[in-house]
């Protein structure tokens, strides 16, 4: 016996494979916040991204919590706005 799938732990829970864990937000913003990531990093000072909400796989408040959740992880210093149609994003400036 492997350890794993039927097995009962402490005679209640059942093990399965950590690669089988499911990711939870990991999986479901990721390509969207690792591309908002990247046109962030090559902004000209001055400059925010205009991204139309109706491109967002998700509420603009999920994405927002969610880039929000990424840089701070990361270190990065971000601003964001919205209006009706469109979440802008964009790097404060340094005073």
């Amino acid at each position: 016996m492997d350890g794993l799938g039927d097995d009962p732990i402490a005679g209640k829970f059942k093990s399965i494979l950590q690669a089988d864990v499911p990711k939870g937000r990991d999986g479901k913003h990721r390509i969207i916040i690792d591309q908002l990531l990247e046109s962030i990093a090559s902004l000209k000072e001055g400059s925010a991204l205009k991204v139309p909400l109706a491109d967002l796989p998700d509420t603009k408040e999920n994405i927002r919590s969610a880039l929000s959740r990424a840089t701070r992880q990361r270190g990065i210093e971000i601003a964001t706005s919205s209006d009706h149609d469109h979440l802008y994003i964009w790097k404060p400036q340094v005073e």
